[in-house]
């Protein structure tokens, strides 16, 4: 299943009319995880004026919760829970921590400011998209090898774990609806003389290049 989320935890911080915004972000995988990491966050900022929260879990986005924390209603976890959908983002918990300035914001200016919190925060950390890749085993001949590079720059493709005994074993991991595509391609490139094993699946992680 692939699905996008945050590149990494981390925090960003910023001044909004003399209240403070800290942005805390965190991967998580469970409901559980995102409470507990909320309640860290909350520990740690306990004389913090606010400490909103929204998350998003599940491959599907199929839990999503969010808190206010004492602001009034819809100013804060709404509006955090927001910026993380329109990123389409999932496995990702958001906590706000304010420190209050002494000038109020009223609700229009609570929710730009936990809503602009997150996306500051989500632009600096970066997102990454969790794609899944087939493997496919690939034998070959030398000579079939010394034009096999010209097929990866075509392909955009690098390979991994080749080994030189009497024959080139080598190994490739494609998208996983581009592998029977890539098999075929493999195949006309090499006219049939090539011989081709399906390996298993992994995980890998891509950075999503944000407009």
């Amino acid at each position: 299943m692939e699905f996008r989320t945050i590149k990494e935890d981390g925090q960003v911080q910023e001044e909004i009319k003399k209240s403070r915004f800290i942005c805390h972000v965190k991967r998580v995988y469970s409901e559980e995880e995102a409470r507990d990491f909320i309640t860290t966050i909350k520990k740690e900022h306990y004389k913090a004026t606010h400490n909103c929260s929204a998350f998003i879990v599940g491959e599907r986005s199929e839990i999503k919760r969010t808190s206010d924390d004492g602001e009034p209603s819809g100013t804060a976890g709404v509006p955090m829970l927001g910026v993380l959908e329109n990123h389409n983002l999932t496995n990702v918990c958001v906590v706000v921590t304010r420190y209050f300035g002494g000038i109020k914001l009223g609700a229009g200016g609570l929710i730009r400011a936990y809503a602009g919190s997150v996306a500051l925060a989500v632009k600096e950390i970066g997102i990454i998209e969790i794609k899944e890749q087939a493997g496919i085993a690939i034998q070959m001949s030398y000579a079939q090898y010394q034009e096999y590079s010209n097929f990866l720059k075509e392909h955009h493709l690098m390979e991994l774990d080749t080994n030189f005994t009497d024959q080139v074993d080598t190994m490739i991991y494609v998208d996983k609806e581009e592998k029977e595509n890539i098999k075929a391609a493999l195949v006309e490139f090499f006219n049939g003389k090539v011989t081709l094993t399906d390996q298993g699946l992994r995980e890998v992680e891509v950075p999503v290049n944000l407009v």
